[in-house]
């Protein structure tokens, strides 16, 4: 029999002819059925009697209720039901996701955001066994939680690395997605290390793993058996899976699950300093040869930063011996050290090499409110597009600025408006330079060589930035504000 293929065959046949034909071989392909039938006995289902609100449960990163018009409402009604409805499947409880078993004596890892406000906890095995768990400890900051079941003799996963993981390599998840018990779900590791805007300590795992609700908490497994990381979080604008999955890693978990068995709580590693991405255009200001590492906007008063010598300016290379190759690589590495330990920094400032020792204490639980601005006044602006003036006492007060800055009022269009300023921002540094005053702004600014870009520290509300802003080469005027 003779086939042909045109340009415009589709490309599973394509594949198919691949497999059939010789070079790669279909039974070259990861075999996962000795692994499910080992290990798959200590993945849990875990579902509480409370009710979720409303909520579609173990989303994780978009946990809304779909939309009527969604191809997933049905589904979802039919079988996690309305809020106030008991589901058509599950029992007498609401399922919210999964877990597994690390002991024999039931310690249960899952995810924080799975057992949340739960009244009743009640694990399933596969056995069909079911449990009251006692919640041991949660954490939100890496969404662990650390149940325990009161039995003995139960089968358990081994534990394996994350580190070791490489993108392109098998991986298999097992979990409850949408109350199915035990299905297992295979893909491949997409990144290593992601940073999610609302998780600052976790380095997660992105894989192409088919995660769905109810596969939250449950284990991701490499291709020896070994859990190395927990399915937490997918990206979905439908609600369902869009090819986009996030675990946490392994180390992570054990360090968070080891901490909560022993002394219920989690502490980390603080640093003090609030940082942003290196640019290509930071870069160049920072005389960098290519954008990496972790720029300094801020250094928090009486942190061990400070008290380290670190500066606003700084761009931090190293942590502790770990390259830093963006600024999401170092809150994970300094959470994950102990409190009271001594990390040495290698740091660039302004582009000498300078290496710091720090001594790490324990990340404290606050924040900073939003800032207020002061309204514009009508005045002339200067070169560069930027209507500024003095801070007043009241001023100084609101920003919590002893001494220094300018107040911007009105933003023109320059090169200031293309870089990103705004009115009210306080203009802290020009280039490398406290700025005093106004007169002193004025004087560093006719000074800026032309063409060539400076970083502007700003503050905006109670949060540091540097913006890169390139000096206009026209000889413009320097004055008028």
């Amino acid at each position: 029999m003779h086939v042909v293929l045109s340009f415009f065959a589709p490309a599973w046949l394509g594949l198919v002819l691949l497999f059939a034909g010789g070079g790669a071989r279909a039974d070259s392909l990861p075999d996962f059925t000795a692994l499910v039938e080992r290990f798959g006995p200590a993945v849990v289902n875990i579902s509480s009697s409370q009710n979720s609100h409303g909520e579609v449960p173990g989303l994780g990163a978009e946990n809304d209720m779909l939309p009527e018009d969604s191809p997933l409402y049905d589904f979802f009604r039919r079988y996690f039901g309305d809020e106030g409805e008991t589901p058509e499947f599950g029992g007498e409880g609401r399922s919210l996701g999964s877990g597994f078993l690390i002991s024999s004596d039931g310690y249960v890892v899952t995810n924080a955001h799975v057992v949340e406000m739960a009244e009743e906890i009640i694990v399933r095995t596969s056995d069909r066994r079911e449990f009251i768990a006692t919640v041991i400890g949660a954490d939100e900051r890496s969404d662990i939680a650390l149940l325990k079941l009161d039995a003995s003799d139960l089968p358990r996963v081994e534990i394996g690395q994350a580190t070791h993981l490489k993108v392109g390599e098998w991986v298999l998840a097992i979990g409850s997605p949408f109350g199915f018990e035990h299905s297992a779900t295979a893909g491949i590791v997409s990144a290593k290390g992601r940073s999610l805007p609302s998780e600052n300590y976790v380095p997660f795992i992105q894989t192409d793993v088919a995660i769905n609700p109810g596969n939250s908490g449950g284990p991701l497994f490499d291709l020896s058996g070994r859990v190395i990381g927990v399915n937490s979080q997918i990206y979905s604008r439908t609600g369902g899976f869009m090819g986009l999955s996030f675990a946490i890693p392994i180390e992570v978990v054990m360090d968070v699950v080891e901490q909560l068995r022993t002394q219920g709580r989690v502490t980390r590693g603080w640093l003090g300093v609030l940082i942003q991405d290196v640019t290509r255009e930071l870069a160049e200001t920072f005389a960098l040869p290519h954008p990496r590492g972790a720029l300094v906007a801020q250094v928090v008063p009486g942190s061990p930063a400070a008290a380290a010598g670190v500066q606003a300016g700084d761009v931090i290379l190293r942590f502790d011996g770990e390259d830093v190759v963006t600024s999401g690589d170092l809150p994970p590495l300094v959470g994950m050290a102990k409190v009271g330990d001594q990390a040495t920094m290698d740091l660039l400032r302004q582009g000498e090499p300078l290496s710091l020792e720090v001594l790490l204490a324990e990340l404290p639980e606050n924040g900073h409110d939003d800032l207020g601005a002061p309204l514009p006044e009508e005045t002339t602006a200067n070169a560069i597009g930027l209507v500024l003036a003095d801070l007043s006492a009241e001023q100084r007060e609101r920003f919590e600025l002893a001494e220094g800055g300018v107040l911007i009022e009105d933003v023109e269009s320059g090169p200031a408006a293309q870089a990103g300023l705004r009115p009210g921002d306080v203009i802290l540094a020009f280039d490398g330079v406290d700025v005093r005053d106004l007169a002193h702004f004025r004087e560093l600014l006719a000074a800026a060589e032309p063409a060539r870009p400076v970083a502007v520290l700003i503050q905006r509300g109670a949060g540091r930035m540097f913006y890169p802003l390139r000096i206009p080469d026209q000889g413009d005027s320097a004055t008028g504000d």
